[in-house]
């Protein structure tokens, strides 16, 4: 990837930027953390602003070079990130635009960027977590419906999501992984339970959902039925390969903060410290270059096996920079109200979320190294 600036690429930034110093101060205060509804209204009210401002399409359809100018301009702006509308944004509308019918693409892409639909991911199942293709929600066919039973589990913003894309076995007789089909689930359907789950930082933003006969229409199926495993690597893909650049981003904020915070409090004379954020310093430097190959893959189609490099090390890489933090911060580390203390409490989750390390060790293992599958 060329990574030198055009003229033209320079412009959108400083036009960008310019936009951003007049647009950020006339946003209403953040709502409590606590607020679901209301975080719901102020997530999809910035996504409002960013499409009638022309941004909104930056996630989709700019060029890497660009899009990276916008996360990289909107981080350092302090903008709000996409929130309660991650899930449509970065994973569900990317899908529906790669595997899509010209009709389903017509009917959810343009509600995602005009910030009126929410969307949720209903993957993960109680006993279908690293190994997703474990999945025992079930769908038959009857007539024009899929009718769905089984449950949910870390269902991201289920509380205020309008759909969620969702995984479900629709041919138990087949191997684990070819019998599975990608749906559309209109979240006010009949028969569906959502019950919140507070997490350990106090947070509330993951649920599980129960599905009892929930009927689904076929024409919300996405790819071929029991195709769903490949379109699902789709997803995760994009999980993996893109979602993830504005934290990138965010990360190397923190890390120039650590480092004013250390100056400030006396820590900076500790050498082992300083030896520490120098190398995480590093660290994140080399993943935001791999973020930008990427990004750049993903123009041509689908991100490649790089996002599960990427989002290996990432989550370490994370955990680590929040280990840093309680350093510096010493005693003061243990405060909720302290700046990075919820921010370390939730990283412990990043080795987890998106694929546990493990599973992406074997991809890099099986798909880049040309390693034997294990047993």
């Amino acid at each position: 990837m060329d990574l030198t600036y055009t003229p033209e690429e320079e412009e959108f930034r400083a036009r960008l930027r310019q936009w951003l110093g007049k647009a950020l101060p006339t946003l209403p205060p953040k709502p409590s953390p606590d607020d679901w509804p209301a975080r719901r209204a102020y997530d999809l009210g910035w996504q409002r602003t960013l499409y009638d401002a022309g941004y909104a399409h930056v996630h989709w359809d700019a060029s890497p070079t660009l899009r990276l100018i916008f996360l990289e301009e909107t981080e350092k702006a302090g903008a709000p990130y996409v929130g309660a509308n991650f899930v449509g944004l970065l994973h569900a509308g990317p899908t529906i635009a790669a595997e899509g019918t010209g009709e389903q693409r017509a009917r959810w892409l343009p509600p995602i960027l005009r910030g009126e639909e929410v969307w949720c991911q209903g993957f993960s199942e109680p006993d279908a977590g690293s190994d997703l293709a474990a999945l025992r929600t079930h769908a038959r066919r009857d007539g024009d419906d899929y009718v769905v039973s089984g449950s949910k589990i870390w269902t991201s913003h289920a509380e205020v999501a309008d759909w969620c894309e969702l995984l479900v076995r629709t041919d138990s007789s087949a191997p684990k992984h070819r019998g599975i089909t990608w749906l559309a689930m209109p979240m006010d359907a009949p028969g569906i339970t959502v019950r919140p789950l507070r997490t350990l930082a106090g947070s509330a933003e993951f649920a599980e959902v129960f599905l009892d006969e929930v009927r689904i229409p076929a024409a919300n199926r996405v790819g071929d039925e029991n195709d769903g495993w490949r379109v699902t690597m789709v997803t995760l893909s994009f999980e993996r390969g893109t979602a993830f650049v504005g934290e990138v981003v965010a990360c190397r904020r923190v890390l120039g903060e650590l480092a004013a915070e250390a100056r400030k409090n006396g820590r900076w004379d500790d050498p082992v410290l300083r030896r520490g954020l120098g190398r995480l310093n590093a660290e994140f430097r080399a993943l935001w270059r791999l973020t930008q190959w990427n990004v750049s893959e993903a123009e041509s189609g689908v991100p490649g096996v790089g996002g599960s490099v990427f989002k290996l090390r990432y989550s370490q890489a994370r955990q680590e920079l929040y280990d840093a933090a309680a350093d510096v911060l010493g005693a003061d580390a243990l405060d909720l109200d302290r700046p990075w203390t919820v921010d370390r409490l939730s990283s412990l989750s990043y080795t987890i979320a998106a694929g546990t390390s493990q599973i992406q060790q074997n991809i890099v293992a099986e798909r880049i190294l040309g390693l034997p599958k294990g047993r």
